[in-house]
Order: structure tokens, then C-alpha cells, then sequence
């Protein structure tokens, strides 16, 4: 039975991944970590995950936090031994090397910006068409409450579109059109790739990558209804970080793909 921690337990995000330990039958949730507990919880509530590894006993902890506080979280964990699987984006690249790299041996840090397994497959689509279609934009559509813009799943998909290319750097025409006091207008240039940031009620997350070529354009579009769309990509996490070490990022990474 793999023991779980959950990071933000009192969130929407947090609560789903309660539901779904609880509705597994190879993992049980050991407690909460939320400064704020919603009071109806099964499982110990602590403040904070020093607070938390210093009661109980957990083979992974989930975060799904805000990018202020997982660091931090990260950190504590990583130090008692504790796996990690990440959901919370924000973090550079650079700081979760740092994180993995000052873990005792053995330990995991598996980081994914999106859980949905068809927002991977989108990514790795978009991967796999860079090379034929010389522009590419991204649009992103979520919540009011989202803490980052872009996404990292957006951020993601740029890089692997840049990968894709080969190291060809797109024009990305039109950044020269912006006009005085409009500057972004045609989106944040991630490795050439722009990138359109949406913020509005009545989203969950939703992305399209639109790429073009003469005569022709192509369109990826993924969208997440609800937050169960996540689900069973964390679980498939929580069963596999116990199996690797160190920095492990994307969920294609243990599916195979």
C-alpha cells in the first residue's frame, strides 16, 4: 500500500487527488498538508510538510499548490525521503534540478505541467509537426484563478515545438506590428513560439496550437472539463515515481511514449 501525502489538500485540485487515492485500492492518503483544513477531512491535517513528516510516515507526497510555497515543499519532503509528484507549475527548470539535485539518493522528483494523458499526446503531436509547418501559435484558456501565465503546459509545448524544429527559430511575424502601448499584443515569445494567455470564468483548461504554412493551417486542441481529467495521470505517478530517482519531468516520460 503506497502511503500518500497530499500538498494543498484543502484545494480543488487537492480534494480531487484525495478522491482518487481513496477510490485506488493500492494507495491510502496518510494526511493533509493546508494551513486552511476544510474540517471534514478522514485524515490528519497539518500546517505545513515539516509539521506533516515530523507525525507521519509517507512514501510520496502530491503537490498541487501555488509556486510560492512548492519549492519549499519540495525541499522538506525530498529531505525525509519522500518522492514527490508535482503538479504545481511556476517552477523554472532550474529549480527543480536544484531541488533533485540536494536529495538524499534514491529519492524522486516527478515533475508534470499537464496530467491530462491527451494533453501529453497534443504536445507530442505539435513536437511532431514543427518541423513541417514554419509558424506556430499557441492559445491557452483557463480559470480566473490560475496562479501563472502561461501555463507550463503552454511553455511546454513551445519547447518541444522549438525542439521539434531542430533549432530553427521561427519569424513569429507580426511582432514588429504591435503598436505603441500594446506591446505583447501578438503574445509572450517563448523560443520563438508565441503564446496567447486567456483568463476567464467558465474554463478549466483548454490549449490549441495552431501552426501554418502556405495554403494551409493545422489545429491541436485539448480541453480539460473537469479536474477527474487529471486523475489518472497522478495515480499513474504516485505508482511510478517509487521506481526512479532524481529529476523525472512530463508524463510521457512513464507512458511509453
Amino acid at each position: 500500500m503506497i502511503k500518500v501525502a497530499v500538498a494543498g489538500s484543502s484545494g480543488r485540485m487537492g480534494q480531487a487527488v484525495v478522491d482518487a487515492i481513496n477510490a485506488a485500492d493500492d494507495m491510502t492518503v496518510v494526511c493533509g498538508v493546508d494551513p486552511h483544513p476544510l474540517g471534514t477531512e478522514t485524515f490528519p491535517v497539518h500546517p505545513s510538510v515539516e509539521e506533516a513528516f515530523s507525525a507521519e510516515e509517507a512514501d510520496v507526497m502530491v503537490d498541487f499548490t501555488r509556486p510560492d510555497v512548492a519549492a519549499a515543499n519540495i525541499h522538506c519532503a525530498l529531505s525525509h525521503s519522500v518522492d514527490c509528484v508535482v503538479g504545481t507549475t511556476g517552477l523554472t527548470l532550474e529549480e527543480m534540478e536544484a531541488l533533485a539535485e540536494a536529495a538524499p539518493e534514491g529519492a524522486c522528483l516527478f515533475f508534470a505541467p499537464n496530467f491530462t494523458t491527451g494533453a501529453v499526446l497534443m504536445m507530442q503531436f505539435a513536437k511532431a509537426a514543427a518541423p513541417y509547418f514554419p509558424e506556430a501559435e499557441i492559445v491557452e484558456f483557463h480559470h480566473c484563478r490560475k496562479k501563472d501565465a502561461p501555463s507550463g503546459t503552454a511553455a511546454m509545448t513551445a519547447r518541444m515545438i522549438a525542439e521539434g524544429r531542430g533549432g530553427r527559430v521561427s519569424a513569429a511575424p507580426g511582432k514588429e506590428t504591435e503598436i505603441p502601448g500594446a506591446e505583447g499584443a501578438r503574445g509572450a515569445l517563448i523560443e520563438g513560439v508565441p503564446v496567447h494567455s486567456v483568463r476567464s470564468n467558465g474554463f478549466v483548461a483548454d490549449q490549441e496550437v495552431i501552426f501554418g504554412d502556405t495554403g494551409q493551417t493545422l489545429t491541436l486542441h485539448h480541453v480539460s472539463w473537469d479536474t477527474g481529467s487529471y486523475m489518472p495521470g497522478v495515480l499513474l505517478g504516485i505508482r511510478e515515481v517509487g521506481q526512479r530517482s532524481g529529476l523525472v519531468t512530463g508524463l510521457e516520460s512513464i507512458m511509453d511514449l
